[in-house]
């Protein structure tokens, strides 16, 4: 079937995206669903600072891709073998798929999926497919799907392991956050970091996993305490309920420090001050994702006198079929205003310019919605 997408072109591109237009929006064709597979009419889509980080050269990624991995749909067609989930049923997708299999996948969440991870790199479904063509100057060639999702997209084809089904109550749009920032910053508090009851966390970069980490937190009955450069993002955490907002400098002055501390701005300055802030016998929990050559101080000393604990915390160490449905409950019970993290709504065509607002920090979403 035909379709429209936005398919970024190459990695590396000169910012302004703007200027130099990483994305081309056009028609693809997309296959049916195979075994195992479905396919899904995309209704929302996250922009996060993952799909940056592609855009940017940071991750490096086989291309031509079609980007896209936070995102909500309802199920148009299921393929052979798929009997638990229902065309017309909305699923939220999800960036890493579970195999169920391999020992990674035997541990609860902590480890990425092997499988999910080696489709995740090759820009491949689980099965070692790509769904996506297109027609070029040299004749059709293949589009590389991203993360097992590609949802900047009218439509996608993807694993039964990539979706978990949620009501139809659940807006689009806040189903949309649920596959990305609320699993991944959620997850950094509630299964990387678990703070003992009512114990204080301080959450290190508001962007849009960094907000969902502290609105998690403060459904979970925590003090919180967000720490960020920009002060637009201190007064929408306070607004949001923080029991304090601080710039990072700030808050090393004033000597805060927390059982539990998340960092969710992907920097080396980031990662050390999160160290700073935390406390004796207390748990760091490195969510963000830094450029691969990046490197931060560590005192070993510290660690081990002060009995301190490093998490690194992938998609929330996560089990997106257990997890999406705690933050659906709590969403319902009007703990969990998903809402407060949409920061604007795009077309596809303005991607290469919500790229750029990206950038600058001061976004927490940006929705595509179709």
């Amino acid at each position: 079937m035909e379709i429209l997408g936005a398919v970024l072109e190459r990695t590396g591109s000169a910012a302004p995206f703007a200027t130099s237009r990483p994305f081309t929006v056009g028609p693809l064709e997309l296959d049916g669903p195979g075994p195992g597979e479905l396919l899904v009419r995309i209704e929302a889509a996250g922009v996060c600072h993952s799909d940056l980080s592609v855009v940017d050269g940071s991750r490096e990624r086989p291309t031509p891709m079609l980007l896209g991995h936070e995102a909500a749909g309802v199920v148009e067609r299921v393929g052979p073998g798929v009997v638990d989930v229902r065309p017309d049923e909305r699923v939220v997708m999800t960036f890493l798929p579970r195999c169920g299999a391999c020992p990674e996948c035997a541990t609860d969440g902590r480890l990425p999926c092997r499988v999910g991870s080696a489709a995740n790199a090759a820009g491949t479904l689980v099965g070692g497919h790509r769904r996506l063509h297109r027609a070029g100057a040299a004749g059709d060639e293949d589009v590389h799907h991203h993360l097992g999702v590609s949802a900047f997209a009218t439509h996608a084809v993807v694993s039964r392991t990539s979706v978990v089904p949620v009501s139809r109550e659940v807006p689009a749009e806040a189903a949309a956050l649920l596959g990305c920032a609320v699993l991944t910053g959620g997850g950094a508090v509630l299964n990387a970091g678990r703070p003992a009851p009512r114990e204080r966390v301080v959450v290190v970069g508001l962007g849009g996993v960094g907000m969902a980490a502290l609105l998690v937190a403060l459904a979970s009955g925590h003090e919180v305490v967000g720490v960020d450069a920009v002060p637009d993002k201190l007064a929408t955490a306070l607004a949001l309920g923080a029991h304090g907002a601080l710039a990072s400098q700030t808050a090393l002055d004033d000597g805060l420090l927390a059982g539990v501390v998340v960092e969710a701005a992907g920097s080396a300055r980031a990662f050390e001050t999160a160290l700073a802030l935390t406390a004796p016998g207390g748990t760091t929990v490195t969510v963000g994702l830094p450029a691969p050559d990046a490197r931060a101080q560590v005192s070993p000393l510290t660690l081990t006198a002060q009995a301190r604990t490093v998490v690194g915390s992938y998609l929330g160490s996560a089990v997106p079929a257990r997890d999406i449905p705690r933050y659906v409950d709590l969403w319902r019970e009007g703990r969990l205003p998903l809402d407060a993290l949409v920061s604007g709504r795009i077309r596809l065509d303005e991607l290469d310019v919500a790229m750029d607002r990206l950038a600058t920090g001061h976004e927490l979403r940006q929705l595509i919605t179709f």
